[in-house]
C-alpha cells in the first residue's frame, strides 16, 4: 500500500492554483461547490486506490477540524 503525499507534488504548483482559481471566477457558491465536489470525484476516480482515498478524507477532515478549533 502507498503513502498519502501531503508534500507539494505538482509541477507549477502556482500556475495550477492560478487555473484553479480562475475555474472559479465568476461562479455564484453554490455552482463553485458544485465544481468542487465534481473535481474531487473526477480525481478520486484517477487515484482509484480506495486505501489511499481513506487516507487524504481523513488529512482533509484534520485540516478542517484545525482550522475551526
Amino acid at each position: 500500500m502507498s503513502d498519502l503525499i501531503l508534500t507539494a507534488n505538482i509541477n507549477g504548483v502556482d500556475d495550477f492554483y492560478a487555473e484553479l482559481i480562475a475555474t472559479h471566477e465568476g461562479l455564484s457558491d453554490e455552482d463553485s461547490q458544485a465544481l468542487n465536489a465534481r473535481l474531487v470525484l473526477v480525481l478520486a476516480n484517477h487515484i482509484g486506490d480506495r486505501a489511499i482515498l481513506k487516507q487524504a478524507l481523513a488529512a482533509a477532515a484534520l485540516k478542517t477540524e484545525e482550522t475551526s478549533a
